[in-house]
């Protein structure tokens, strides 16, 4: 059916999965720093963290790549003197946490505004300093507010792989477009690849929903 490429397919997959998985971690850290930049005094500081969240959440995630890949290209270019090819995986890495990144930041800073102001004035009553309340009060509680949108968030970022292929990423549907054109079976080649981004997104889906009704045993739901 697949007429020899269902190991590329595999290969492809593969890919998608490293890609979602480092632009999950990458994306993550940015989401924290553009939170933390959210929820300071400084008026600066929380307008880059507003901006930041603004612009990326405003544009395309298409465009966020193109940004990435060309504009890396031309700022090494400028620096080195020379023309300079950006690595498509680290690119597409980089675009999709940035992206990532400007969602986790608004999902954490709810959460963590969602923990009531007496939480805090409670821990500080027990002798806690401010460090140990937000360790062992705030956060544990803004988590399992987070879970649910962050693991949803997650799961889209493991479709957004997808777009990285436009810059030459060789994950999953950069291989089904070369197996169509190969084969000339694009709705055989598109239509395997779809039933893997299902598989994928399927066993996310199973994660998350195991993760929270782990999260709703503390509670004694």
């Amino acid at each position: 059916m697949l007429q020899g490429f269902g190991g590329q397919l595999l290969l492809g997959t593969l890919s998608t999965v490293e890609l979602a998985a480092a632009a999950l971690v990458v994306g993550s850290a940015f989401g924290l720093v553009g939170c933390w930049l959210q929820l300071r005094r400084h008026r600066v500081l929380r307008s880059l963290g507003y901006l930041y969240a603004a612009i990326i959440r405003g544009v395309p995630d298409l465009l966020v790549v193109f940004a990435v890949y060309f504009g890396g290209s031309l700022t090494l270019a400028l620096v080195t003197g020379e023309h300079v090819e950006i690595n498509a995986f680290a690119a597409g890495v980089f675009a999709l946490a940035v992206s990532f990144g400007a969602y986790a930041a608004e999902i954490a800073r709810g959460a963590l505004l969602a923990v009531p102001r007496g939480q805090r004035e409670a821990a500080r009553t027990l002798g806690l300093s401010p460090i140990q309340a937000l360790c062992t009060v705030v956060i544990p509680q803004a988590a399992r507010t987070a879970l649910a949108p962050f693991g949803n968030q997650s799961i889209v970022l493991i479709k957004q792989t997808s777009i990285v292929s436009i810059v030459g990423c060789e994950e999953l549907m950069r291989k089904a477009a070369e197996a169509s054109g190969a084969t000339r079976q694009p709705f055989t080649m598109y239509l395997a690849a779809a039933c893997i981004y299902l598989a994928l997104t399927g066993i996310a889906t199973l994660l998350l929903e195991a993760a929270e009704r782990r999260s709703a045993r503390h509670l004694g739901v």
